[in-house]
């Protein structure tokens, strides 16, 4: 597999942070791909004329707003059309530091079947709410996978395989909002998919706006959640009816 890499961002909102983000892309010379996520005027105007000022960046556009996950999976998707082997995801809200982009491609590289999962070192700036929220889904994920592989399943600084992704994805339907970047790591990882932590450095800008919706994102991730959960416990009965079925025929073979 030859390894062709592009970067993906989600943008909703985020006119002047993508427009920093663009800057300092330029200095990786990758191919990036920026979805609108139905941004009002001003942002879009914005992300127009980055897309007619550099000619490595190509905008898509949801004519109104679908979701993170639903504007990151437009990206991979549009990737992998293109040829693409693999994804660098980077938000446009500032918390990533692009710096770090050649030390995870490298990474990639080195393991081209895996995601490599940015695993946050938070500075002061982190608000202790987000801090704690951020360790109830951790637990949960551990659980759904009965693994404490994922280090971090919320940062959405990684690089992931196009072919692995998409497979999913066209048979899952997978979350379409904030419960996107926890959801497709932990499918992943039942998929056989090795997901590689990687150290990365996460601020909270001061002039930072997020688009976390209170109740209706954290009714999402408690529903996403409760599906994994359950489908947790359908793969090890399966599993362990598949074994039982094994050990029997063993045993009738035996005799």
């Amino acid at each position: 597999m030859t390894f062709r890499v592009c970067i993906v961002v989600p943008v909703f909102n985020h006119g002047s942070g993508a427009a920093a983000l663009a800057e300092k892309l330029a200095n990786t010379a990758l191919p990036t791909i920026m979805v609108d996520d139905g941004s009002d005027d001003t942002c879009r105007a914005v992300l127009q004329a980055l897309s007619v000022r550099h000619d490595w960046l190509k905008l898509l556009e949801h004519t109104e707003n679908r979701g993170k996950g639903a504007a990151v999976l437009t990206g991979l998707r549009a990737a992998h059309a293109q040829g693409f082997s693999h994804a660098v995801q980077i938000d446009a809200d500032g918390q990533h530091d692009p710096g770090d982009i050649p030390r995870f491609l490298a990474c990639a590289e080195a393991n081209p079947d895996a995601v490599i999962a940015g695993c946050p070192m938070f500075d002061k700036s982190v608000p202790r709410g987000r801090l704690v929220a951020r360790y109830l889904t951790h637990v949960w994920v551990w659980i759904e996978t009965l693994s404490l592989t994922i280090r971090d399943s919320m940062c959405g600084f990684r690089v992931y395989p196009l072919a692995q992704v998409v497979r999913l994805a066209d048979r899952v339907r997978l979350g379409r909002r904030m419960d996107f970047d926890p959801e497709i790591l932990v499918r992943l990882h039942w998929e056989g998919v090795s997901i590689l932590a990687f150290p990365t450095k996460v601020t909270y800008p001061a002039d930072g706006s997020s688009h976390f919706k209170l109740w209706r994102d954290n009714c999402l991730i408690s529903w996403m959640h409760t599906r994994l959960f359950f489908g947790m416990l359908w793969r090890v009965l399966s599993l362990q009816i598949i074994r039982s079925g094994g050990n029997a025929h063993s045993g009738r073979a035996v005799r």
